[in-house]
């Protein structure tokens, strides 16, 4: 298997979008998937190298990256940029990803030749589910298919007393559970979301959503999850939804990744096949 990291500077904000490349040496070019993690969330944290290497393994080219506010910089594995974090819109996320998506259009990124840029899936766990939906909607001329773990069915997913110490005091935070980290939410996320109401309305801009899609959800997963994936999956006309027995928010993995689940195993196989399932070059 190849791989290759890259660095891109979006020339504002100090924003950086890191990130690597997985594929198997291939004969023809391949179709590209981008991996979008969740809030708090990194391209490195428990299973995401996995699913990468599985993909890749399958015959994608494979992109897992950080967003570039997501408050990891160059330490890749702590959020030492919480400034970053703390401003950490949907609309900058959506930045980043169309950014992606334009230099792999261009031919301007890792293992370009291996890449047919008529076939993108996105991918998206979380809040990384949100921002692959919010995209393909926002640009169904290039993303071909859709799949997403676990994924949030509205922007305003904040817990209510994170969203009452915003309304009062500017600032809200939120727990690292791995390490009782504090991570600051400012005002102006709020504000981006509200700005975006109807951008940002991912249950009510799913009958615009004309791809195939997959929805995976665990059966253990947050409060509220469960319910949010059976009416996303209504709403798209294309849409399955797979239903994992046991499985909790991260399919039971950890971080650092410490082995392969069963529920995990089950969601990246079903991944794999409804990519390569869509994305052959005679279903685009």
């Amino acid at each position: 298997m190849l791989k290759k990291s890259f660095s891109f500077d979006l020339g504002k904000e100090n924003r950086v979008i890191r990130g690597d490349v997985r594929l198997p040496k291939l004969q023809q070019p391949a179709p590209v998937l981008f991996i979008c993690h969740g809030f708090k969330g990194f391209k490195d944290w428990g299973f995401f190298p996995v699913l990468a290497e599985k993909l890749a393994e399958a015959g994608f080219v494979a992109v897992t990256f950080n967003f570039s506010m997501n408050g990891i910089g160059e330490d890749l594995e702590n959020f030492t940029e919480l400034e970053k974090f703390s401003l950490n819109t949907f609309s900058r996320e959506q930045e980043d990803l169309a950014f992606l998506i334009q230099k792999v259009r261009e031919g301007d990124f890792p293992y370009a030749d291996a890449i047919d840029p008529g076939r993108i899936g996105l991918f998206g766990h979380s809040r990384g589910g949100g921002n692959s939906l919010i995209h393909a909607l926002d640009h169904p001329d290039r993303i071909k298919a859709v799949a997403v773990w676990n994924s949030i069915h509205r922007a305003d997913f904040f817990a209510p007393e994170v969203m009452d110490d915003i309304e009062r005091k500017g600032i809200g935070y939120v727990s690292n559970a791995r390490t009782g980290q504090l991570l600051p939410v400012r005002r102006e996320v709020i504000e981006d979301i509200r700005q975006n109401r109807e951008r940002f309305d991912i249950k009510k801009r799913l009958p615009d959503l004309h791809i195939p899609l997959l929805i995976v959800q665990g059966t253990e997963d947050l409060p509220g999850f469960m319910k949010g994936a059976k009416e996303m999956a209504d709403r798209a006309d294309q849409a399955t939804l797979h239903l994992i027995e046991g499985a909790n928010h991260t399919m039971g993995a950890v971080h650092p990744f410490e082995k392969m689940t069963p529920q995990l195993e089950e969601a990246i196989q079903a991944t794999s096949s409804f990519f390569l399932k869509h994305l052959s070059p005679e279903q685009v």
